[in-house]
This record gives C-alpha cells, structure tokens and sequence, in this order.
C-alpha cells in the first residue's frame, strides 16, 4: 500500500474561508479564476508538511489558519513507525496531521494525535511528498536531495557498493575521533600517569593494611597512658582483695567485707528461704570480686610504659595520616584508590600500544575509502550522462526543446558520509548558455517543468508517493500543454499527483478536477472547493477556453479535450 492524502480541510488561509479537498488516488487538478484562492491549496499542502509559516497568510479576520490532512499510510510502513517512535497513531491506516499559524506568527502542530515539532513534519514528509511551487523549489535545489536523486536513479547498481561504503565510513569516523582523543590528550594523561604512579609508590611504601589506623589508635592510648592504667588497677585490686603487705589495722577489703556479709546471713538462712536466697547470691558476688580482682592484678602486670614502641606507634600513624589526607577518609579508603588508581594506570600506559593499533586501522581504512569512493564516483558518472539525458528528452517535449540538463560531479577533499562526490544539477537554457545551477538557471515556471522532468524520469525507479506542482505549465499552451498533461497523468501512475493549473489541455488529464470559487460578500472574498462531475468539467474547461462556461462551441472543444486525453491516458 502506497501512502497518499486523503481529505485536506483549509480554514482560514489567504482567500480560503474553509474548504475541504478530498483528492483520489491518481491525478487531481485544481482550477478556478484567478484571484480566487487555487495557489493557496498548494500553500495549506505545504504548511502541513512542514513549510515555512508566514502569518500574512492568515486570513484578514482570522485568529489562525488551520490545515488538517488525513493521510492514508501503511500500519507496517516507514511512516506508520516514525509517528509510533513518537508515541502517535495511526488507526485503521489513517493518519492525521495538523498544523495552525495564528495571525501572530505562532505555529503548532500535531501528528497522530500528539503536539510535535514543526520540524518533525519536514522530517516525514520526505518520505510522503514532494511540494513544486512556483516560489518555493525546494526539494531538489538541495546539494544533498541532488545527490540522493542522482543515488536512486542509479538504483540496486549503487545500493551494495554504498552500504559497504557507508559502514567503513562509519568506522572510519569512530578510529578517527578516538584517535584524535588519545593524540591531543597524551600530555594530560601523561600528567594523571605521573600522579598515579606517585601515589601508589607512597602507598607501596607504607603497605598500609586494612584497620590498622584503628588498632594503632588504640595501642597509642594504652602506652601513653601505662602508668595511669596500671595504677588504676593496682588500686581496683587492692580495694577488692587487699594489700598482703598491709597490717591487721588496715581497712578491709572488698572480699572480706562481702564474705562477712554472707557468714551473718548463712547462720540463719535455714529460718527464711528469703534470707538463704540472698545468702546465695553473697556467694556469687563473692567468687565474681575475686575473679575481678585476679584479673586486675594480671592487667596491672601486663602494662608497662614503653617509650620507644609509643614512639613506633606515633611515627606509623603520622605515615598513615599522611596517606589518609591525600587519598582518602581513613586507610580502608586509601586502599580503595589505590585499587581503582592500579586499574586507571594500566589503561594509561596502553595508550600508546593502543595510539598504534588505531593509527594502523586508521590507515587501512583510508584506503579502503579511496578504493570504495572511487567505485561510487564510477557509478555516479556512468548514471549522471543517462539521467542527463533523459531529463532533457522529457524537457523537450515540455515545450523547452533547447534546455539541456546535466550533472556536474566534483570530488570533496574529504570523506563525507555518502562518499566524496558533491552532486549538482545544472540546466543550460540554450545551446549558447553555459550550463547554470537550477535555482539560476531557470525561472519558476521552467523550474517547476524540470522537477516535472526529473520526476516523470524516476516515475520507475520508486517515486515520493505524492507530488504537488503549482502551475507547472506556466508560459506554454498548445501541444506542449498536452505533452505536459500527458507526462502528468504517466507520472500518476505510479504516486498521487496534484496540480494547481491554468490550462485545460493540462486539467484534461485528471482523474479527479477540483474548482475553487469564490463568491463575494461586500468587500470580503471567499473561496470554497467543489469537486466536478464530467458535466462539471466540460463546464470548466469551457471557461478556461474561450472565458465562458456556457458558450457551445467552448464546450463542443471541451468535450473533445477531454476524450482526446482518455484515448491518450489509455495509451500511457
């Protein structure tokens, strides 16, 4: 299923109050006075896709124009998954797509369903339409549409040797910016080297082990203060066992005192369970004193003040302060960084193991570029000398006999991502003028012929599936009309065409003929579209003959433009 428009509705825009264009599938015209409003339908096509807002356009008395397009696409279709990636939707093979530009110059838009980005809809329409106006050539003026034009004509020729093309680029932009990090930064990393490698040569040295600022802390407290220690146990001892060296008179001791406490309550336990229970926990805190009081005697022992180990302990904990205040909160944090700083300098110092083995790949890739832009720029010269001529052929037959076109290719110094050709579009008006760019080459009306050519040339070769041409048959009549109007309705074929025009012998062609007409209401002018009938269209052709709808011999020549160009429509 190929995507097309279904239904455009226009309110607000220039001489348009509101209309409604439901175009078909094949060739549609758009006729009517002039004045009456037909350039704006192309102007509404494209500002739904896309196209420049100019608030001028806004319908004096409006508060905005509003184009509002249903699109017919394929749910498993390119389109179709660009509006879903940016969560819209398309139901049942519709898609619709809004756009308003207020009388103040805001524009906004919606694409299935959800607020976009203008440009979002340029985006998609360059997989759906194709818009030839007469003051907005757009597409194909483009160096990059020109070469893409240039590509697809060459058609599956290219394809293969592009891709490989394409992917070696790719990799050959990754190498490069890689490469070109490692070389301009090899002075800084040489620098965080250095840093690194000081820092774990300290560490290295000290060996610092996980918990020892703690332990070290610890033992500092306990042989600053050894003799404060041992006297203070001396002295627990000596409250709870007393001194052996002491006399009768002295105090007594914890221990006695507890054991006299326990002698008066056993002596008459047997009188009171209540009394023999506290009698049993007198013993009890008798045999913890003197538990305590045996250890007191071993710590007072063990403690002895050692000036030299305090003087070991301060000098290592002065080390690890030093280490902690560089690296880290304390010594678990300092081994942390010299882990990771370990880890970070064996990267550094396969920099340049590293520099050579891109510099080497670097270069293997440069020449399989060459080799492979090479092949492209084969192709594309082949395919620019017959897609020349054949866009001249059809010119010629478009009323501009002495128009030649040809693609000029000049080779970029540099890789690009579609090879090293940059691809322009040249047009000679005559045999004496020297081959021009289009956009200098051609007036709007010629323009609009040759983008008519150039399609009509890929009308094989995968086309948009919607063109729009305003008034593409601008400076000619006669046969050259009719050739154009046949060129038309081969191109239609194969995409949805649409065609503001002019010229009868051009509107003869269509499937479909839309008239926009106005009708004038005091000083304002309104315009609305109707869709004609076969009666509709003798009518219409008539006026734009002899200027008179009813005249019979205007519809006598009407009627015979029309059968003329089924019989030729028939033979395309």
């Amino acid at each position: 299923m190929r995507p097309r428009v279904e239904e455009v509705r226009i309110q607000g825009l220039g001489v348009i109050d509101e209309a409604v264009l439901e175009l078909s599938p094949g060739f549609t015209v758009v006729t009517g006075e002039t004045g009456a409003g037909k350039t704006m339908v192309v102007t509404g096509l494209g500002l739904l896709f896309g196209g420049r807002a100019d608030p001028a356009r806004v319908r004096p008395g409006a508060d905005k124009t509003t184009i509002e397009g249903t699109l017919l696409v394929d749910p498993a279709g390119r389109a179709a998954q660009q509006v879903f990636d940016i969560g819209g939707e398309v139901e049942d093979g519709e898609l619709i797509i809004s756009r308003t530009v207020s009388a103040e110059g805001r524009s906004r838009a919606w694409l299935g369903g959800r607020t976009v980005p203008v440009g979002t809809l340029t985006y998609l329409a360059e997989e759906l339409v194709a818009v030839h106006g007469q003051m907005d050539q757009q597409r194909l003026l483009q160096p990059g549409k020109q070469r893409a034009a240039l590509d697809r004509y060459a058609g599956d020729e290219l394809v293969k040797p592009l891709r490989a093309y394409e992917q070696s680029y790719k990799r050959h932009k990754q190498v490069g910016e890689l490469l070109a990090e490692l070389t301009t930064r090899a002075r800084e990393r040489a620098q965080e080297a250095d840093v690194l490698r000081f820092g774990l040569g300290e560490i290295e040295k000290a060996d610092p082990k996980a918990g020892e600022d703690a332990e070290l802390k610890e033992e500092a407290e306990r042989l600053s203060h050894a003799d404060a220690l041992r006297n203070a146990a001396t002295t627990a001892h000596t409250a709870l066992l007393g001194d052996p060296m002491s006399g009768p008179e002295a105090a007594q001791d914890a221990v006695s005192l507890v054991g006299t406490a326990r002698s008066a309550v056993e002596s008459v336990r047997e009188f009171d369970p209540v009394l023999g229970g506290l009698a049993d926990r007198l013993a009890e805190a008798g045999y913890l004193i003197n538990d305590v009081a045996t250890e007191l005697a071993a710590y007072a022992e063990s403690v002895e003040a050692d000036p030299a180990r305090l003087a070991a302990v301060q000098e290592r904990r002065s080390v690890l302060t030093g280490l902690v205040r560089k690296y880290g909160v304390d010594v678990a944090e300092v081994l942390d960084w010299a882990r990771k700083s370990a880890a970070r300098l064996t990267e550094l110092e396969g920099d340049d193991d590293r520099i050579e083995e891109l510099t080497r790949e670097h270069d293997e890739l440069t020449e399989r570029l060459t080799e492979q832009a090479g092949e492209l720029t084969r192709i594309r010269m082949g395919t620019a000398e017959r897609f020349g001529e054949a866009v001249t052929e059809e010119l010629t037959a478009l009323a501009m006999p002495h128009a030649r076109v040809s693609v000029e290719i000049t080779k970029s110094p540099d890789f690009g991502p579609h090879g090293v050709d940059e691809v322009e579009l040249r047009m000679a008006a005559h045999p004496a003028a020297p081959p021009l760019p289009l956009n200098k080459g051609a007036s709007g009306g010629e323009l609009s012929r040759v983008m008519l050519a150039i399609e009509v040339v890929f009308a094989g070769a995968d086309p948009v599936p919607t063109f729009v041409f305003d008034e593409v048959d601008a400076g000619v009549g006669g046969k050259a009309a009719v050739e154009i109007g046949r060129r038309l309705a081969k191109l239609a074929r194969t995409a949805q065409v649409i065609v503001v025009t002019h010229l009868p012998q051009v509107a003869a062609f269509a499937d479909q003929h839309l008239v926009v007409e106005k009708a004038s209401d005091g000083s304002i002018v309104r315009s609305g579209v109707v869709t004609l009938d076969r009666e509709g269209r003798a009518r219409e052709l008539s006026r734009m003959l002899a200027g008179l709808e009813d005249s019979e011999l205007g519809r006598a020549h009407a009627e015979e433009l029309l059968s003329l160009a089924a019989t030729a429509k028939a033979a395309v």
